[in-house]
């Protein structure tokens, strides 16, 4: 004969609310019994004790409640979430308030609080709380959408702070087209536009490519490329050490790709042609480039950095003198 102890079957939904009802009533008549056998002297510990009952018993049917409706796991949830547990609280005040002193119950009066008729599930307040942190997400969200809508153009502005810059520094702005040769292309209109002369590199004359006229003025920033490319390669010790690349695969993207250039093609045009190079910010910064001390005249030449500007990212402009 087995003395293992069976198993109780798990209370039903109905069961369980029934038997809260009765707690309920019982701890109604409780407390009415023992306030009016309270004196003045004893009337606050009384009411101190009622109303200690009374929570005990809101929280510990509230957490049967929660199990019974897979919600257990909302428990700790619940103690951070002062609106959550204020929400169970007074649905436990309302069954209370519900119950007369006698111990009846008005609202199954009828059949002496003993109804088996399921009461309406009340709607998950889980869910109730992901809605709501939801819906304050979604507001969040819109604001900072308002925000950014009403927010200067990064491009705009950028226009309008450099066209600032070059009034300040009497220059002109000459576009280049953004197509990833724009450092090369904006050097070779400053050297050419200044009559310093292209170091040819490609095999192709100064002469020659001003014969050739304005058909021929595109393939200048090869000339530049190439310039930059074969000084780089001819003082490696100088540049080496700050690519990403080994040396020769840095130099062949210069000279056969579109790859664009950056501070170490304007260190070596500089020292190559003899130059300063002042690079104008639209915030008022010129960072200049020169060439070594041995070059005692450096010619100078400007180019304007663009940063949101362009849709390639990076870009870089000529700037003319004017007059």
């Amino acid at each position: 004969m087995s003395d293992a102890t069976p198993t109780p079957e798990p209370e039903t939904l109905e069961a369980l609310q029934s038997r809260h009802r009765k707690e309920q009533r019982d701890l109604v008549s409780r407390i009415t019994q023992k306030k009016k056998q309270a004196s003045k002297k004893t009337r606050k510990g009384v009411n101190d004790e009622c109303e200690r009952l009374e929570r005990e018993l809101k929280e510990r049917q509230a957490h049967e409640l929660a199990v019974q409706n897979g919600e257990a796991g909302d428990a700790e949830e619940q103690a951070e979430d002062p609106q959550s547990s204020g929400d169970e609280a007074q649905d436990i005040q309302e069954d209370m308030s519900n119950l007369r002193v006698d111990g009846s119950d008005s609202k199954d009066s009828s059949t002496n609080g003993d109804s088996t008729e399921p009461r309406k599930k009340k709607p998950s307040r889980a869910k109730a709380r992901l809605a709501r942190r939801a819906a304050e997400q979604a507001s969040i969200i819109a604001e900072a959408e308002r925000e950014a809508a009403n927010a200067p153009n990064p491009r705009e502005l950028e226009r309008e702070r450099m066209a600032t810059q070059l009034q300040k520094h009497g220059l002109a702005l000459h576009e280049i087209r953004a197509d990833g040769h724009c450092l090369y292309a904006a050097v070779a209109d400053q050297l050419q536009t200044r009559e310093l002369g292209l170091k040819p590199r490609i095999g192709v004359t100064i002469n020659e490519q001003g014969e050739q006229g304005l058909d021929a003025k595109p393939e200048a920033y090869k000339t530049v490329r190439h310039a930059a490319a074969d000084w780089i390669q001819g003082h490696a010790d100088d540049f080496s050490g700050f690519m990403e690349d080994p040396l020769p695969e840095h130099v062949r993207k210069i000279r056969e790709t579109g790859e664009w250039g950056g501070h170490l093609e304007l260190l070596a045009l500089a020292r190559t042609y003899g130059l300063r190079i002042c690079v104008l910010h639209s915030d008022g910064q010129v960072d200049k480039i020169e060439a070594g001390d041995e070059v005692k005249e450096k010619e100078e030449i400007w180019l304007g950095y663009y940063k949101h500007s362009h849709g390639l990212g990076e870009h870089y402009n000529s700037l003319r003198k004017v007059g």
